[in-house]
């Protein structure tokens, strides 16, 4: 049976201030952004445990980063240009075939007033500590 499940989210900006990771995330390009992740990211994921979400953060145009909590976020590679549809809306939806569980390949996100959905591809679990770590890093540089 198909299940959506909703969050609201609040602006990346704010999300990441709470899970103090916000440090220099405004003076790197999307890119770098992407590679500060997946450098302290996991193998890909078979399937997480769905929680209500506190937020998420647009990294470029096919990853975002999912906030579950301070210390429990995720890196999803999506399908498709739904992003460029999500006109900064801070409303997500997911839609998932197996209760209480994300997966990729099965699962979608997609945006309150958008037209179209996008396939969640790969779902990473990210070392958040190393994530901070890094950026203090580069901050003092």
């Amino acid at each position: 049976m198909l299940r959506t499940s909703f969050f609201a989210a609040v602006a990346a900006a704010l999300v990441l201030t709470g899970g103090g990771l916000a440090g220099c995330a405004s003076n790197m390009t999307r890119a770098e952004r992407l590679s500060l992740y997946q450098s302290n990211a996991s193998e890909p994921l078979r399937q997480i445990t769905y929680f209500s979400p506190q937020g998420w953060e647009e990294v470029d145009s096919d990853h975002i980063v999912v906030t579950m909590r301070p210390s429990e976020q995720y890196l999803f590679r999506l399908s498709g240009p739904c992003l460029d549809w999500d006109q900064g809306a801070a409303t997500m939806f997911f839609t998932s075939q197996i209760g209480g569980f994300i997966q990729p390949k099965f699962d979608r996100v997609s945006f309150r007033g958008s037209p179209i959905s996008c396939r969640i591809e790969e779902i990473r679990a990210i070392n958040v500590d190393g994530v901070r770590a890094a950026r203090a890093a580069m901050e003092t540089r």
